[in-house]
């Protein structure tokens, strides 16, 4: 299926790019979404016309991202778990726990933003984490795991 996209979407294109892409990704994702349209005539028109709106649109979020980004880069923030005498966590610690930790500490971030490419945690120690707050912005936190016994 033909789409245009209405904001830059990851791997696939940026705001006006005319992509095909499978047709359940485009209904059952993207166009509910409000990310893209389909690549019809009179969608290609309203959307040429409305382009400038929509490009001031995307830089504004662009903007707040990385404003948001210089807040939150560097930031630190500690998980007490109950742990082992090894240093292995009962449990672990997951995106659900940095998002609650973080606001707390008065950063608001949803939980699909963070990033964990090795999946929980599973040890006591300092990880490193990235949270994505828009395609182009990504945060780098610390994500200090303590354990009590």
């Amino acid at each position: 299926m033909q789409i245009i996209l209405m904001e830059k979407v990851a791997n696939l294109g940026a705001l006006g790019d005319v992509v095909k892409v499978k047709d359940g990704f485009a209904r059952n994702f993207l166009i509910p979404q409000g990310k893209a349209k389909r690549a019809t005539e009179a969608n290609l028109k309203a959307f040429e016309g409305r382009r400038a709106e929509l490009e001031k649109a995307e830089a504004e979020l662009l903007a707040k991202a990385r404003e948001r980004a210089a807040k939150l880069d560097g930031l630190m923030v500690q998980i007490t778990q109950k742990a082992g005498v090894d240093g292995r966590l009962f449990g672990s610690v997951t995106n659900y726990d940095i998002v609650d930790a973080l606001k707390k500490q008065g950063v608001e971030v949803e939980r699909a933003q963070v990033r964990m490419p090795q999946g929980p945690l599973k040890q006591v120690g300092d990880y490193p984490l990235q949270v994505a707050l828009h395609t182009d912005v990504l945060a780098t936190i610390t994500v200090s795991v303590l354990g009590e016994s």
